[in-house]
């Protein structure tokens, strides 16, 4: 009888020091790892989460710009951070879904690593030089289909998600292509805009003022439901029936793995209240970017499920970064 009630007493003390825990967090200032320099789409976005956090919670969130290698030392810093819920990550599609498939990174994102809140979500438009003789991704297809080897594809860089979605589009179409490989998504829509390069999938922010010019011809997006920022524009699965073409370019926050379960809890649970007012909305469609509806629950089979599908994409182009 003893043991049951000193059971039952240190249950009762474990769950009040949780309460507690979650009613006093956070109880400093929490810093927010950014892995890209500052006015990049990630970077933009984790302020205005930050800001809302700050404003809620009662205490600075502090953004930490780490930039370099492709978002991976940022990523790496935080992952490495102790995990107390005062050190989080502004995590993003290229260093956490794809560079560890395409090089050596000195984390594992599903050991290392926890899901907390979905911020925002892009996909990709294909876009293709105005002067090319199609009109649909249909005849798009076609064309490169009756030319193997003819034309070529830009992407902001080896190993780049535009890289990926383009290889993926390439063998789903069961065409031939060659990949030209850029420094950033800007050098890329410009050899695209002046013909030098036939196609590119890119962001629908950094498209969207070149289609709505007539400098770009946009043919279809690469997530299943149309882009908010060009609902003319079919999908992939809509207009040529790619069952399961699903990419988009995400943005959340995570954190090192291990945090207490209340701070990621009441961190997820803000976020998502933040996400759903129309302030918040009009800001990150502002920038191209689409809210998140997605649950808490749902972030973390969401996160798996890109990186499974961005790991398989690299393994069949046999991509790797030098």
């Amino acid at each position: 009888m003893v043991s049951i009630v000193r059971l039952a007493a240190a249950a009762f003390a474990l769950a009040a020091s949780a309460a507690a825990f979650a009613q006093g967090y956070p109880s400093k200032p929490v810093k927010v790892v950014v892995p890209w320099p500052p006015g990049q789409a990630t970077d933009v976005a984790a302020r205005a989460v930050a800001d809302k956090l700050s404003l809620v919670l009662g205490q600075s969130f502090v953004i930490d710009n780490r930039a370099g290698a492709g978002g991976t030392m940022g990523t790496d810093f935080a992952a490495k951070a102790p995990p107390d819920g005062y050190t989080i990550l502004a995590g993003s599609s290229g260093p956490i879904s794809i560079s560890p498939h395409v090089q050596k990174v000195p984390y594992d994102p599903d050991k290392d690593l926890e899901p907390i809140a979905l911020i925002a979500s892009t996909p990709y438009v294909l876009v293709v030089t105005p002067s090319l003789p199609v009109a649909t991704v249909q005849e798009f297809i076609a064309l490169l289909r009756a030319n193997p080897g003819k034309y070529n594809f830009a992407s902001s860089g080896t190993g780049a998600t535009s890289h990926l979605v383009g290889e993926l589009f390439n063998s789903t179409s069961r065409v031939t292509a060659t990949h030209v490989p850029y420094k950033g998504s800007s050098p890329a829509l410009t050899d695209v805009i002046a013909g030098h390069v036939t196609y590119t999938f890119e962001t629908s922010a950094s498209v969207l003022a070149h289609v709505k010019a007539g400098k770009l011809k946009a043919l279809a997006v690469s997530s299943a439901a149309r882009a908010l920022s060009l609902p003319e524009i079919p999908t992939l699965v809509e207009a040529v029936g790619y069952a399961g073409f699903d990419l988009r370019a995400w943005i959340g926050l995570v954190a090192p793995a291990g945090i207490p379960r209340e701070a990621r809890a009441r961190l997820a649970a803000e976020t998502q209240r933040a996400l759903s007012t129309a302030e918040m909305k009009e800001r990150l469609l502002g920038l191209g970017l689409e809210p998140s509806t997605l649950t808490a629950e749902e972030f973390g089979p969401f996160v798996k499920q890109q990186n499974e599908r961005f790991g398989a994409i690299a393994r069949q182009a046999k991509i790797q970064v030098q």
